[in-house]
């Protein structure tokens, strides 16, 4: 991560009004506060102003239509300014308000620092752009340095996410995966467990061993945990994420058009919870978090599981596979099951799981279905709505299990075709005994193109959920 973001000033600033009249407490001249205010009342919310050694932007956020609707402006305020800064090769900008608004001022940086973001590893001329923005910083005496450090670390894990979720397999396999968790969690302070093939078989993880069948390459199972000596929590919240490193939909092959070709991303839940516990260790939040991320691809090669075989999971209960690309459920199947040793408080998967979900909602937002408590299906909605990670909770009525029926196994691995984000959190419901929330991320967690703030390609979607809502517990 080459932005920082901290207490100082720099020629460059924003200026983030809540309401128009407040242009005139700005450092702008008559003329130009005359100017902006013109510019206000047709309706323009981003006005530049060019001092030839400085640039001077003022930001209107209106605050009256509440706090969800005006953290998102702000962000997209930020995002906004950021392609202007690049545009005119702006390494250094001061953020500032005009009243005690601190909400407000970290949600324009936030957007600012996410809309930053460039994934250049591969590109061989990427050092040659000048054009990256360098610092944020804040003036400010009230915007706490308390609160600009977790900005900077969220932007960081985020960042990381999304990396990890662009790399392609050729890089970052399921043993490669298992070696960058590792590095965090030195990094950064947490425990990391590695389970290898061996380990795995003695598990008898046989949905992850199943899918694994048709790679080169051996499965890994990570067991990441924060578990600091103030944890408030007498039993851990338990994260789970999905960790197929490329889905080719192993012998029930995708066409590779608009289906196929980004399956890069479909280990966005198993880096999404990774990054949360770093994120956590790096805040030092007093919760018990463990994270646990089953890993392999799924190719149609060698012993590759075939429709009709009958796998036994690490729960005990046989499943008929009938479509080779309803893996992800298979591996996460295993990992819930294991999660009960831990006797969870909560336990939160998140999975690029089911075309279905994004079919439903689009790019905008989570799929969220699961037994838990009202209170606290309410708690992560109103993460959603602050972080604008919002969260649509689906049914989870009992006649979606008529589907996942089988005449000669406990279960199938795919219901039908209508409600099947919800037949898929189904099937997994089979393995939890516990409080259970499921996430499925498949709509935002990767973009073919930007939107606003959130990047092209991985976006990291659901990491900000997560911390606000963990750091509310």
């Amino acid at each position: 991560m080459n932005l920082d973001l901290k207490a100082g000033e720099s020629l460059n600033k924003v200026f983030l009004l809540t309401e128009k009249a407040q242009v005139n407490e700005t450092v702008l001249d008559e003329n130009e506060k005359n100017y902006v205010l013109r510019k206000l009342d047709a309706g323009t919310n981003l006005i530049p102003i060019n001092h030839f050694r400085e640039w001077i932007y003022i930001a209107y956020a209106d605050s009256s239509k509440g706090e969800t609707v005006f953290l998102e402006d702000c962000r997209k305020k930020g995002n906004e300014i950021n392609g202007h800064l690049r545009k005119e090769k702006i390494s250094s900008i001061t953020l500032t308000g005009v009243k005690e608004d601190i909400e407000g001022i970290i949600a324009l940086a936030e957007g600012m620092a996410l809309g930053s973001y460039d994934f250049t590893k591969y590109l061989t001329k990427a050092g040659e752009d000048n054009s990256e923005l360098k610092e944020i910083l804040f003036t400010n005496a009230w915007v706490p340095e308390s609160r600009i450090l977790e900005l900077k670390i969220t932007v960081e894990a985020l960042f990381r996410t999304r990396d990890m979720v662009n790399e392609p397999v050729s890089y970052l396999n399921a043993e490669k995966l298992a070696e960058i968790f590792e590095e965090m969690g030195r990094e950064a302070g947490f425990k990391t467990e590695i389970f290898e093939k061996e380990k795995i078989e003695a598990l008898k993880m046989g949905g992850l061993l199943a899918v694994n069948r048709g790679s080169i390459d051996p499965p890994t199972f990570s067991v990441l945990e924060w578990y600091p000596s103030n944890a408030t929590n007498s039993k851990p919240v338990v994260l789970v994420g999905k960790g197929i490193t490329f889905d080719t939909g192993g012998l029930s092959l995708k066409p590779t058009s608009n289906s196929m070709d980004s399956m890069k991303s479909d280990m966005a839940g198993g880096a999404t919870v990774a990054f949360a516990v770093y994120a956590a260790a790096k805040l030092k939040l007093p919760v018990h978090l463990v994270a646990l991320i089953p890993a392999t691809d799924n190719r149609p090669d060698g012993n590759a599981m075939t429709p009709g075989d009958i796998i036994y999971t690490h729960s005990g209960k046989s499943v008929e596979v009938l479509n080779a690309d309803a893996e992800g459920r298979l591996i996460l199947a295993d990992a819930l099951s294991y999660a009960k040793k831990y006797n969870p408080s909560l336990v939160i998967d998140a999975a690029t799981l089911t075309g279905a979900a994004a079919m439903a909602i689009g790019p905008y937002g989570i799929v969220a279905m699961g037994n838990a408590d009202q209170t606290t299906f309410e708690k992560l909605k109103k993460s959603g709505e602050h972080v604008y990670e919002r969260i649509v909770e689906f049914p989870f009525w009992d006649e979606y299990n008529e589907s996942l029926k089988s005449d000669i196994a406990d279960m199938k691995n795919i219901g039908s075709r209508e409600g099947g984000a919800i037949s898929a959190g189904k099937f997994l419901a089979n393995f939890v005994d516990y409080p259970w929330i499921h996430l499925d991320i498949a709509g935002p967690a990767f973009l073919q193109k930007a939107d606003h703030y959130r990047s092209k390609g991985g976006t990291g979607f659901g990491l900000r959920l997560l911390l606000d809502f963990l750091k509310n517990q």
